[in-house]
């Protein structure tokens, strides 16, 4: 089989993030650009994912045009090839439909609550417009710019990408838990997100691998 373990990437991170909660059923999906060829291995339309094996991940080239697997690619796909081609850095993307990153995209733009979040940062919204179009795709790429990682679409889920699939994975994970943390502090009425100074000085030490 082609591209085999890239498809097993893509498999085993859409299957954590149904262990996680983050994405149930056949929503959301998962791709992987290939580290040897122009081409992206991503979950299929409609299949459900507890039972989806390797074989059945789909494969398309860079402007999501379907050349491999047995089931068509997700209907997202323009939008997971549209930031491959404006992101050179970016080789994973992961979008989810997770309770609590839709409810704050309906309104909140989103700050770190713990030092960990601060990586994924900033957090913006991108305005709804309908899933599985160009529109939306240019929408995410114009809201990720030249080096986002994570962003809100309203009414719909969250978008997050990265160097790799592990980047990719946090990003979606810390998004959701910053959308977690953030919806119950304000619940609460004890919002309090950390200081913009602390969240640069945190992301240096994050890209400088110091972090603890």
């Amino acid at each position: 089989m082609k591209y085999e373990k890239t498809r097993q990437t893509v498999l085993n991170a859409i299957l954590d993030c149904v262990d996680m909660g983050l994405i149930h059923g056949t929503s959301g999906n998962i791709a992987m650009k290939d580290p040897d060829e122009d081409v992206v291995a991503i979950t299929p339309s409609g299949i459900r994912y507890k039972t989806m094996t390797v074989d059945q991940i789909a494969i398309v080239d860079m402007n999501g045009k379907w050349l491999d697997g047995p089931f068509k690619p997700s209907s997202e796909t323009p939008m997971h090839t549209a930031v491959m081609r404006a992101r050179k850095d970016v080789t994973a993307t992961v979008h989810t439909h997770g309770m609590f990153a839709t409810i704050c995209a309906m309104n909140w733009e989103l700050k770190p609550i713990t030092p960990p979040q601060c990586e994924f940062v900033p957090v913006r919204v991108v305005p709804f417009t309908m899933p599985g179009s160009d529109e939306v795709a240019a929408k995410v790429v114009e809201t990720l710019g030249e080096d986002g990682l994570s962003c809100l679409i309203k009414n719909h889920g969250m978008f997050c990408c990265g160097k790799n699939m592990a980047q990719a994975m946090a990003a979606a994970i810390y998004t959701e838990e910053m959308a977690t943390t953030t919806y119950y502090a304000k619940v609460a009425g004890i919002y309090e997100p950390m200081p913009e100074e602390a969240i640069k000085k945190m992301k240096a030490l994050i890209a400088a691998d110091q972090a603890v």
